[in-house]
């Protein structure tokens, strides 16, 4: 037996790539003696470096339902020992477009990363037989036509999914980290007698690490060439997740590093390279505006808004139901649709796999899945920047009704700040919103209306509204929970006191007598009650239109009216009467005509009144 650095040597590679071998099992006979690794005399680099197909695929108990795919992204072992659902149509529709580079855009967790290195296992050419992961799939019987581009291209794939870091600096070191092992994945190019010189000193040096800025960021030309030299056929480039590390820069504010990295870097791949067979992107967003594909003429994207590909990322529902069929539970369909269904991918309605899978694999269990995936960034700015306009179409988005909204594909984060009508575009690629009904517009953009998809997301909404109010200090969670403590136990004066506790807190916090004081209002009161409430604002009732209505979702929760007045420079006593005439206004005007037509028995009427920063509330059950 050999230590790891010592076989390292020999095969050419970091001390830390050989351990990875040996870490992913790719090294017969490896075992691991305290932290370290030792090798046989014998053993030998695998060629390619990858994992050598069927070694890990489980023999599963015969009868038995198959577990299903949470967090597997690799094709062979998801086909293998997982429920898979069928997505290798996607190669057909593929090969019968041919376009030379292909960019997905889709939300996080709608199997970007699972299609990707099935493209990969297809095409990528390999000692073993791997027609075997097809041959009893959609793609096989489809012909020859299709089956002769099985397993015969040498085939580049980075994934920059977990290109997640604080700084330029930590997220140029694992750039190079992953181009150093798909590299090393490569290693036939070191000796090979097609390579001229210098292109083995600068594959060596991308092996060792020590490559800086300017030579990585011409890495994928330069290995491509180096491929085709080698093999005489040019590679496929696939890059998962392109924008990670794009938007990781602007939230920690390298943006202009990485942007300047990344447009070298990708051009280089994908534009004027006479050394590419086919190339593919996915990412959340095209990023355009600042010109990273900057002359592509040779692109194709697929985004939430065409059809083409619109069956390939989620599920559909014809897939959902097989699903549910095969774990005996097709009586969960109308749940599954009303919680995870509803996005619109070109002209097909799609569910979100990620939660799906886990609704499933937690017992059937209705809650959020996806928000749990990563931070909600594209929230948290919207709610930064929001304009009164914005913040009411918010609370109409989460009331359940459509917006009209204009849809920029091209948009990107830092727009935001330039014009916050970006959020939509922005809202909507992420997967926050779907656009049911759109119209294209002459500039390229879409004219739409939108709404939140279903109940995981408008769940997502809440929780982020929440959270957004508990961090700017508008309530505090002692606060939140007096009000659904005070509901629980069905205490009319605790819920009151909370209510009068939040009004005080949130008018602290906006803008008194604003527009921006009733919509944080009414959207504070969403992300709060919105569980045991439906919020109406602004209807007509009885002889005139209420400010704000709560209707109980179950009896034993009382009504709530709230009628709203402002007037500047009040001192308490006229603040005081203020509110008692909207408390009587509520009376007179019959607002609670609606609520008794509905079976509510007890109404808990509130006149509010505000003066600057004061507040006084008179109430009557």
């Amino acid at each position: 037996m050999r230590t790891c650095r010592e076989k390292a040597i020999e095969w050419g590679v970091s001390v830390r790539t050989a351990n990875d071998l040996c870490n992913k099992g790719k090294v017969p006979g490896a075992v691991k003696v305290g932290k370290s690794w030792e090798i046989p005399d014998e053993a030998e680099k695998p060629v390619d470096g990858r994992v050598r197909y069927g070694q890990y695929v489980k023999n599963l108990p015969t009868g038995e339902p198959r577990p299903l795919p949470v967090g597997i992204s690799d094709y062979i072992r998801a086909q293998s020992e997982y429920y898979y659902v069928d997505k290798t149509l996607l190669i057909k529709e593929f090969l019968d477009r041919k376009a030379l580079v292909s960019l997905f855009t889709r939300p996080r967790r709608f199997g970007k990363t699972l299609n990707m290195d099935m493209l990969r296992v297809f095409f990528e050419l390999s000692k073993e037989d791997t027609s075997k992961y097809f041959s009893d799939k959609k793609i096989w019987k489809c012909g020859e036509k299709y089956r002769e581009h099985q397993g015969k291209y040498p085939v580049i794939f980075l994934t920059f999914k977990d290109v997640k870091f604080e700084t330029w600096e930590a997220t140029f070191a694992k750039i190079g980290e992953l181009l150093q092992e798909e590299f090393g994945k490569h290693s036939e190019l070191k000796d090979s007698k097609q390579l001229e010189k210098y292109e083995q000193v600068y594959f060596q040096k991308v092996m060792d690490g020590v490559a800086n800025e300017v030579e990585l960021s011409s890495s994928l030309q330069r290995l491509s060439k180096m491929l085709t030299e080698h093999y005489g056929k040019a590679p496929i480039i696939i890059i998962d997740e392109y924008d990670t590390p794009i938007q990781e820069g602007y939230s920690k504010e390298f943006y202009d590093e990485i942007i300047g990295f990344m447009r070298n870097f990708l051009s280089g791949a994908f534009k004027d390279n006479r050394y590419l067979s086919f190339g593919f992107l996915t990412g959340i967003l095209r990023i355009a505006q600042e010109s990273i594909f900057s002359g592509l003429n040779n692109l194709t994207v697929s985004s939430v808004m065409e059809e083409e590909y619109d069956e390939y990322f989620g599920f559909t529902g014809a897939e959902v139901r097989d699903m549910l069929a095969y774990y005996n539970a097709s009586e969960k369909m109308t749940e599954v649709k009303s919680w995870y269904d509803g996005y619109c991918f070109g002209t097909k309605e799609m569910y979100n796999p990620w939660s799906v899978i886990n609704y499933i694999s937690k017992g059937f269990l209705p809650q959020i899945y996806w928000a749990n995936t990563g931070r909600n960034e594209i929230l948290e700015d919207v709610l930064k920047i929001a304009t009164d306009e914005i913040s009411e179409k918010l609370y109409a988005l989460m009331k359940g009704d459509r917006v009209i909204a204009r849809i920029d594909q091209n948009v990107v984060y830092r727009s935001i700040a330039e014009d916050p009508d970006n959020i939509y575009s922005l809202l909507l690629v992420a997967g926050y919103l779907k656009a049911p009904k759109k119209e294209l517009q002459s500039d390229g953009s879409w004219l739409c209306e939108v709404s939140i998809p279903n109940r995981e997301i408008a769940a997502v909404y809440r929780s982020e509204i929440l959270s957004h109010l508990l961090q700017i200090g508008a309530i505090t969670r002692s606060t939140s929970n007096k009000i659904l403590e005070s509901l629980y136990a069905l205490d009319w004066t605790r819920l009151q006191i909370g209510i009068t506790e939040y009004l005080n807190k949130s008018i602290s916090y906006y803008d008194a007598g604003a527009e921006g004081f009733y919509h944080g209002l009414v959207l504070g009161l969403i992300a709060i009650m919105d569980n045991q409430y439906k919020i109406k604002s602004n209807r007509e009732s009885g002889d005139g239109r209420y400010d704000i209505c709560l209707f109980p979702k179950e009896q034993k929760y009382p009504g709530i009216i709230m009628e709203l007045k402002s007037e500047n420079h009040l001192d308490d006593e006229a603040l005081s009467s203020l509110s008692l005439k909207a408390l009587e206004q509520i009376d007179e005007k019959n607002y609670d005509v609606e609520m008794k037509a509905e079976g509510v028995v007890k109404i808990l009427k509130l006149g509010i009144a505000f003066s600057g920063k004061n507040v006084k509330i008179s109430q009557r059950l």
